[in-house]
């Protein structure tokens, strides 16, 4: 199969694909999605089979209103549901939900409940609207590898997998959507975002608990391998200016060919490749896993990523990235 990136012009193919029951690559607000037609449970295997994921891993839907995600889901919508949804969409917040019996078994992941979103991407919202329906979309990688941020970097894992790319420039955001359990009693959060804990327990007006180790794998990013370039990743989570030069400096002695990954102030720092990604946490969130493909392209022997774990906002979300794409965790 040969894959194109199609500008935003020629979207109609793209849905014309979707509707015969094809998967394509479509931009949204957080990164790029995989997507079919989630009422299409064949066609949403093609998704599983084009990235190399796991069958229990459910996949999340995206909608355009409530009204859509009522369509998706059993029962009233609980006041945890309601008030994140009044509160964050269209935006990058997922909610997980009780499923209607009619929503494929793949896209749940066999699982009773269903992850909806309603993306603010004007390409993803379009193309739901043209669809008709709801679109089934993981993020357009290989499984494991860094979540696309590009058109380009969904060609480079997915060439031939599929029939098109929807070619709508960076996303804004750069880290997946903030997934909040809210089938149960309390609400859980399930993957950290760009919108923070502290801001879901003031919309909530109650505490949102974090996800452990004994959690329900109910949503993507829980269960597996995620996030990782084909170099080893180490992070250095580290204040002290001193002491990650000298960690810097070890794993230079360790790897001939060390790539970094850094705010731009340790643009000094002599290494093979070096890759900027801010002095703040959203432009961290922005850039972070464009800059772990950068630098894969340069073959190093490892990539250093130099930042220190914030725990508010999404801060969170980047340092839960961190933490699943490093095989190993240098702090102080």
């Amino acid at each position: 199969m040969q894959t194109v990136i199609l500008p935003y012009g020629q979207l109609l193919l793209a849905v014309e694909a979707l509707k015969s029951g094809e998967i394509v690559a479509f931009p949204t607000e957080t990164v790029y999605g995989l997507g079919a037609n989630a009422w299409d449970g064949a066609a949403c295997l093609k998704i599983f089979e084009a990235k190399g994921r796991p069958a229990d891993n459910p996949l999340i839907v995206h909608v355009l209103d409530e009204a859509g995600l009522l369509e998706l889901t059993a029962g009233p919508l609980p006041d945890c549901a309601r008030k994140l949804v009044a509160a964050f969409w269209p935006g990058p917040l997922t909610v997980v939900l009780e499923a209607d019996r009619k929503v494929p078994a793949a896209v749940r992941g066999s699982l009773p409940t269903v992850a909806v979103r309603s993306p603010s991407h004007p390409v993803a919202r379009r193309l739901i609207e043209l669809l008709g329906a709801p679109v089934a979309a993981p993020s357009a990688n290989r499984s494991g590898r860094p979540s696309p941020t590009r058109a380009q970097d969904v060609l480079e894992d997915l060439n031939g997998r599929l029939p098109y790319i929807i070619d709508g420039g960076d996303s804004p955001v750069g880290v997946e959507s903030t997934i909040v359990d809210c089938s149960g009693g309390a609400p859980v959060l399930l993957r950290p975002g760009f919108i923070g804990r502290d801001v879901l327990q003031k919309v909530l007006g109650e505490p949102v608990l974090l996800a452990g180790k004994n959690t329900a794998h109910k949503a993507p990013g829980m269960k597996y391998t995620h996030y990782a370039p084909q170099a080893p990743v180490i992070w250095i989570n580290m204040k002290d200016e001193q002491r990650t030069l000298q960690a810097l400096d070890v794993l230079r002695k360790e790897y001939s060919r060390l790539a970094l990954l850094a705010p731009e102030s340790w643009q000094f720092y002599r290494t093979q490749a070096f890759r900027g990604i801010g002095q703040d946490v959203n432009a961290v969130a922005h850039g972070l896993f464009a800059g772990f493909r950068e630098l894969d392209r340069t073959h190093p022997d490892a990539i250093a990523v130099v930042w220190q774990a914030e725990e508010g906002g999404v801060g969170l979300a980047v340092a839960n990235r961190l933490g699943k794409a490093a095989s190993r965790q240098v702090t102080e």
